[in-house]
């Protein structure tokens, strides 16, 4: 049955994606990564009506006298400070997940979004420009708790054979958020003066829906069991997944990772750093994840309007061609979801980085023949389009899916912890120096992304192992020859008294394994 968890030879498992699964992921993500990608949107529509909710503010209130120099670096502040957000947010990670757990923080966390969609919602009728760059700097800390928290607890929860699919959940609804975004923005519907301070506080909305639903799904089972060493909810939340199925040798999986921890307590980022065992995964996360944003994905979201302009789109009609692009990042975001399990996480990073350095070459290349072969003008938007759709399909969302994959129980939040402060410092850092580096370089610029992507790629092909359909064990020894690890090195504190099953998912005597 659709339900049921399979047991095959040598207590091997898989499992069907069951409607608990299925709702516990899009539920998560549709309250958390659905409103980091509306963020990362929602303030290019309204930009003008912001700087003028600025100028009149600090005019009228205050008796500033304001320039268009000093409306852009405010303007410029209300959209970077939601990354400085993300990257203090990222830093709260490991504390977080440790004390409250996977779905216990996501939880928690929601008021941050209430409180950030309050600030901005009231900014207008309150006259204060400030409360919407503070609200902006709440939600990024929400957004950088969450893009971490999200993949880990689905990572946790998901069978082997299924991780791959819940792990990109994620990154569609990261694609969907900037697709709502861009079409709410329209001129036609919120995009006007008068609505924008509702643009930005409709993140209050799908933050209640997780708040009140997500309570009633169990915490991750991998938590409970190897962090708290609660054995009865572990089943509970098995059950709960897994529906009728047999979990014994899920159970004894997560034993036996138990088993090969040398302590049980969450390890420190300066302890993950220093770990000799860890070494090839963490350089792997810095690699994959850095790599993630200095792909040239920013810079191009920054400068596609101008591309489509200079492609001789009309200026009236550039909106909806960006929503276009939002639209092509959903369909290439689902089918990198619905092919990952087949094809595996290499092909798709591989391909993905690829297609976008081919595709940051062919934008050099189009826009220096621009004035002399017209046609060139719209293989520049081709490419725009190719950068957006490679980067949706893989590198959108594998670095943090095997962020949790390459990594055990114990050093899992360090892991997300350095993942995402350099996912967001790069984020930061490219947002802020691309207008320098497109203003000395011009097109030429776009050859340094180019250089990065198939450096990333090429990185992966040699180093990053495949890791569809293993469990976490597994993936920790086959990094064992590269970190020069012995195999009882990862098998150690072999005396932990552990509770056994019987096949039907029952509690049986406790004794030694």
């Amino acid at each position: 049955m659709a339900e049921e968890l399979l047991v095959e030879k040598h207590g091997k498992i898989t499992g069907h994606l069951t409607p608990s699964l299925l709702l516990v992921a899009f539920l998560s993500s549709f309250g958390s990564s659905m409103l980091y990608g509306y963020n990362l949107a929602v303030v290019n529509s309204p930009a003008q009506h912001i700087k003028q909710f600025y100028n009149e503010t600090l005019t009228e209130e205050y008796g500033w006298e304001t320039d268009e120099e000093f409306l852009t670096v405010l303007y410029s502040l209300t959209v970077s400070i939601f990354a400085i957000g993300g990257m203090i947010g990222a830093l709260l990670v490991g504390r977080l997940v440790t004390t409250y757990g996977r779905k216990g923080t996501l939880v928690r966390i929601t008021v941050l979004v209430f409180l950030g969609g309050a600030l901005m919602g009231f900014s207008r009728s309150c006259r204060m420009p400030a409360m919407v760059i503070f609200g902006r700097f709440i939600t990024g800390v929400h957004s950088g708790i969450s893009l971490s928290v999200v993949p880990m607890y689905l990572g946790e929860i998901a069978p082997k054979n299924l991780r791959g699919f819940l792990g990109l959940v994620p990154s569609i609804h990261i694609c969907l958020g900037v697709f709502i975004a861009q079409v709410l923005g329209l001129g036609e519907l919120l995009g006007k003066n008068e609505h924008w301070p509702l643009l930005l506080a409709l993140v209050v909305f799908p933050t209640m829906v997780q708040l009140l639903l997500l309570p009633w799904f169990p915490e991750s089972p991998r938590y409970l069991l190897i962090e708290k060493g609660n054995v009865h909810a572990t089943i509970a939340a098995l059950r709960w997944y897994r529906a009728r199925g047999n979990i014994q040798a899920e159970v004894e999986e997560m034993q036996e990772e138990q088993r090969s921890l040398t302590s049980i307590e969450t390890i420190s980022v300066c302890d993950l750093l220093k770990d000799r065992c860890v070494r090839w995964q963490v350089i792997t996360i810095i690699v994959v994840n850095i790599g993630m944003q200095l792909s040239g994905i920013d810079a191009i979201w920054f400068y596609t309007n101008d591309i489509f302009k200079d492609a001789g789109i009309p200026e009236p009609h550039i909106q909806y061609t960006t929503v276009g692009t939002g639209a092509i990042e959903v369909i290439s975001g689902t089918l990198g979801c619905f092919t990952i399990e087949r094809v595996g996480r290499r092909p798709l990073m591989i391909g993905g980085f690829l297609f976008m350095g081919i595709c940051c070459a062919g934008i050099t290349v189009s826009v220096i023949l621009q004035p002399h072969l017209i046609f060139m003008r719209y293989i520049s938007v081709a490419c725009v389009v190719g950068i957006i759709a490679g980067f949706c399909i893989g590198p959108a969302g594998v670095p943090f899916l095997i962020t949790a994959e390459l990594f055990k129980q114990s050093h899992r939040p360090a892991a997300y912890t350095v993942a995402g402060c350099l996912n967001w410092l790069s984020n930061f850092t490219i947002g802020f120096l691309f207008p320098f580096l497109e203003m000395d370089m011009g097109p030429y610029c776009y050859l340094l992304f180019c250089a990065i992507c198939l450096g990333v790629a090429l990185y992966t092909t040699i180093i990053i192992p495949e890791t569809r359909n293993k469990t976490f064990m597994e993936i920790s020894q086959m990094f064992a020859s590269k970190n020069n690890i012995l195999e009882d090195e990862l098998t150690s504190n072999g005396n932990l008294k552990m509770s056994m099953m019987n096949g039907y998912g029952t509690l049986g005597h406790s004794g030694s394994m």
